[in-house]
């Protein structure tokens, strides 16, 4: 089981670049990735996305590529002499055409995007992919042990509040019975009140005695609790993604949760049924968080 939440970080030279890939992950119900790329890399984001998703099925993921000269390599910028004089032309011919006045200097130019560049930046996406390609995978591993580390932790505080909501469930399968006998004294006792000579072995007596116990039996809601309970002790120890089938499960708990309180109409149940779903709430939160 892995949380959604995790960072991963890892470098990769080549050709006197070095390529860094980070990587953020927030918890978000389906998958969502957001890739940041020099524009050198573009053509690869496909790759790098597709790449990720591959180890990555829910979440709000945060991919930033990077660039920057080696270590032995030279940081000293240069001047894309081809582009400059291409933009420069460009720029001359539409300050004509719309008879601007004023001359085009070198800052300006410098500042166009593309024209001063470090090296690397206009790597080719092909020779640069092996080392993107190391990097990211190295960056994907420390992500997912992050996750599993964090999935752990969530595991062992899921089973402790389900261990909480068992024990609930026992001590309402224990008090179930009591019930029917409850609602036949109390009946009983308010016929005597009412000083009406009936005897409890009457047919209209038991009749209601019957009616009622069908209509308190909780014996189905418990069952299907156990089962619920059995199938989330399994998901824990499920290696593939399993938050929205836990989140599933959650809410069939809730329902059988309230139904139990109503069925019973009892006020020691409905105690008990009121600090299970306070634990099932944090279940809750924490599933939220689970891939």
């Amino acid at each position: 089981m892995r949380s959604m939440t995790g960072y991963g970080r890892a470098e990769a030279a080549s050709s006197g670049v070095r390529f860094s890939v980070e990587l953020h992950s927030v918890n978000r119900k389906h998958v969502d990735i957001a890739l940041s790329v020099p524009r050198a890399l573009l053509p690869l984001e496909s790759r790098i996305k597709e790449r990720a998703l591959s180890r990555v099925s829910r979440g709000r993921l945060a991919i930033t590529v990077a660039l920057m000269p080696d270590g032995g390599a030279s940081a000293t910028q240069v001047i894309n002499e081809e582009l400059a004089l291409a933009y420069s032309e460009s720029m001359r011919r539409l300050q004509k055409q719309l008879g601007l006045e004023g001359g085009l200097t070198l800052d300006a130019l410098l500042r166009v995007p593309g024209v001063l560049l470090t090296p690397g930046q206009d790597a080719d996406p092909e020779t640069a992919w092996p080392a993107v390609e190391r990097a990211l995978d190295e960056a994907l591993d420390a992500l997912v042990f992050m996750r599993e580390a964090e999935g752990d932790a969530l595991s062992k505080d899921l089973a402790a509040r389900l261990a909480a909501l068992r024990e609930a469930a026992h001590f309402i399968r224990e008090r179930a019975p009591e019930i029917p006998r409850q609602y036949r004294r109390q009946l009983m006792e308010r016929l005597q009140a009412a000083e009406l000579s009936i005897d409890v072995n009457d047919e209209r007596v038991l009749r209601e005695l019957a009616l009622y116990a069908d209509r308190c039996d909780i014996s189905e809601e418990l069952t299907r609790l156990e089962s619920h309970f059995s199938q989330m002790e399994k998901l824990q120890q499920n290696a593939t993604p399993v938050g929205r089938t836990l989140e599933f499960l959650t809410q069939e708990i809730a329902r059988e949760l309230n139904t139990l309180s109503v069925k019973s109409n009892d006020a020691p149940i409905s105690h008990r049924v009121v600090e299970a779903k306070a634990e099932l709430e944090k279940i809750r939160e924490q599933v939220q968080n689970i891939e």
